[in-house]
């Protein structure tokens, strides 16, 4: 089927082109989305009539889209989900997840818009392309962890954690660095206030030389 584009879409062209497409792609998204026109010659003519007012009003949504981009870009998702020891997932983390995510974080927020190929099937941090606008897009982490530990774990690491054992050892790491970072602090609070530690003083040295002679 021949279509008019109505706005950009990628592999196909951008606003104007006359392209042709499989029927079943233009009936089912491209027209009921209002992406297209059917390449009649009225729509031909309709499309030069509008032309300027479409191109107007694609600017203005761009402008939109850049100005979220700049706050989305970089953020970071957190999505808890069962899995095994080797970090496979009891399921998998969809683009509807992801919208969600998202949307739960302030950026409202479609599934259409998730350009996710295969659904994530591991644990992990992978990166995800969200499409605010035909011409612009930007890149999140989805942060998908078995908890809330972990997934600040893999977002330190900056990758999976992939067993419960190294789970386990970094956190005893945690509580060693905790506790060592605690002893810093107490040891230099008492050298602010004057505090030396216990020495042995020359009057216990006294007290223990008359006692060794005692005991002679």
């Amino acid at each position: 089927m021949e279509i008019i584009l109505l706005e950009r879409i990628e592999r196909l062209g951008q606003m104007g082109d006359v392209v042709t497409v499989k029927s079943g792609y233009a009936r089912n998204f491209l027209l009921p989305q209002n992406k297209a026109l059917r390449a009649t010659d009225n729509n031909k003519k309709r499309f030069d009539k509008e032309r300027a007012q479409l191109e107007a009003h694609n600017l203005e949504r761009r402008g939109e889209a850049e100005k979220v981009a700049e706050k989305m870009s970089g953020e970071k998702i957190v999505l808890l989900r069962q899995a095994g020891e080797s970090g496979q997932l009891y399921g998998s983390v969809n683009a509807r997840d992801i919208a969600e995510g998202l949307s739960a974080s302030g950026f409202a927020t479609e599934k259409t818009q998730v350009q996710l190929a295969i659904p994530i099937k591991t644990i992990g941090l992978h990166e995800v392309s969200v499409n605010l606008h035909p011409e612009v897009s930007v890149t999140i982490t989805a942060n998908v962890a078995r908890s809330a530990d972990e997934a600040e774990t893999q977002s330190r690491l900056g990758r999976a954690v992939l067993s419960q054992d190294e789970e386990e050892a970094i956190q005893r790491e945690k509580v060693q660095a905790a506790a060592d970072a605690a002893a810093r602090d107490q040891a230099e609070a008492m050298f602010e206030e004057g505090a030396e530690p216990e020495t042995a003083t020359e009057d216990d040295a006294s007290s223990d030389d008359e006692v060794k002679s005692d005991d002679a």
